[in-house]
């Protein structure tokens, strides 16, 4: 690498370093989602780590020390976790946390043991870096289309989804390059001159977005907003009769149902109702707006004594769910318990009567 190369990589890693730092300790200490604030601030410090780590003459320039190398090894967990809990509304859990953890206790005995454990190590490391971005480029695509929160919307594609699929690139050339190391397409590895470049713009992109600090991205607890003007005021009152028209008469119960057929049903624009149920309703996904009816139902047929011969597999079908699956998840987020341990406490005062589960 020449030197007006080589000057030109650190300015701009510099630049995306700095950005990173600044994301994490500023998403920290705003009125963020705890959840929030942690995929955050570990995200942006592993990212700046592993940016720093990857340019060998950088690192040298902090004499290699492993206090900077450390924070780089959960770098695919902690960017996977960064998408789940932001664009995926996912919790901050053990689960969660489970592939940065392991990501980082595999990269620290990595580095400190021989060749025939650290070879194998990195292959599997890799791999599973490969695997936990292309998820989250899943998660970015899967949940679009439910998606309320506009702002939230508009980055997923051009932003976080680029950058998922940056992270399974980069895995494909880490294994190339031990096969050929002198291609010439080697230099867009992320501790190369190009691919240096595109990482630090991307994260400077990423900040500057993230920055503007809007609460919608951020998933900031807020109130349904009310409404400034009086002809939007009287607008979304009427449209807020008719979703609760629909859904009272069980417009809920339908399997698959999505934001655009709900629309569909309103005779109303989607973008409308999408920004109804977020702004009006508080809900960041039409999942979760979905599920909110289902949950309810689900407890008042469980809690049954009348039901409690009726399996919670032919619940979840009747309520909407397309399998037993993803009503147990939903539930489980809903209440912190499963169906059949919610159903048992609630008809524990019948001891006389048989569930099925």
């Amino acid at each position: 690498m020449d030197d007006a190369l080589a000057s030109l990589d650190f300015f701009f890693r510099g630049i995306g370093v700095g950005a990173m730092l600044i994301l994490a300790f500023t998403g920290w200490r705003s009125a963020a989602t705890r959840d929030a604030k942690i995929a955050t601030l570990l995200g942006g410090v592993s990212l700046a780590a592993w940016m720093m780590t990857e340019a060998d003459r950088l690192w040298a320039a902090f004499g290699n020390s492993p206090l900077v190398m450390i924070p780089a090894y959960p770098i695919s967990g902690a960017f996977w976790l960064f998408i789940a809990v932001m664009f995926a509304d996912k919790r901050v859990t053990l689960a969660t946390l489970s592939p940065a953890l392991a990501l980082f206790v595999t990269g620290f005995v990595m580095s400190y043991s021989p060749k025939a454990i650290a070879e194998p190590l990195w292959v599997l490391r890799n791999a599973a870096g490969a695997l936990l971005s292309a998820h989250a480029a899943y998660l970015i695509a899967l949940s679009w289309r439910g998606d309320l929160v506009e702002g939230r919307r508009r980055l997923r594609a051009p932003l976080l989804g680029i950058g998922a699929l940056f992270g399974v690139f980069e895995v494909g050339i880490a294994f190339s390059y031990r096969i050929a190391p002198n291609r010439l397409w080697l230099l867009f590895d992320v501790g190369e001159p190009y691919g240096g470049l595109f990482v630090s713009l991307l994260a400077l992109l990423t900040a500057m977005v993230f920055l503007q600090a809007r609460s919608e991205v951020f998933g900031t607890v807020r109130r349904p907003e009310a409404v400034a003007d009086s002809r939007a005021e009287a607008a979304d009152r009427l449209l807020l009769e008719k979703l609760n028209a629909v859904m009272a008469a069980g417009g809920w119960r339908r399997e698959g149902l999505t934001i655009g057929e709900l629309a569909g049903q309103l005779e109303e624009p989607e973008h409308r109702v999408r920004r109804l149920i977020n702004r009006r309703l508080g809900h960041r996904n039409f999942a979760d707006f979905v599920n909110g009816y289902r949950i309810e139902a689900a407890k008042a047929r469980l809690g049954d004594p009348g039901e409690a011969r009726t399996t919670v597999a032919a619940i979840a079908v009747d309520l909407g769910y397309g399998s037993l699956g993803p009503f147990n998840r939903a539930f489980r987020a809903a209440t912190g318990e499963t169906p059949t341990a919610w159903r048992r406490a609630a008809l524990s005062g019948s001891p006389d009567l048989q569930t099925t589960g």
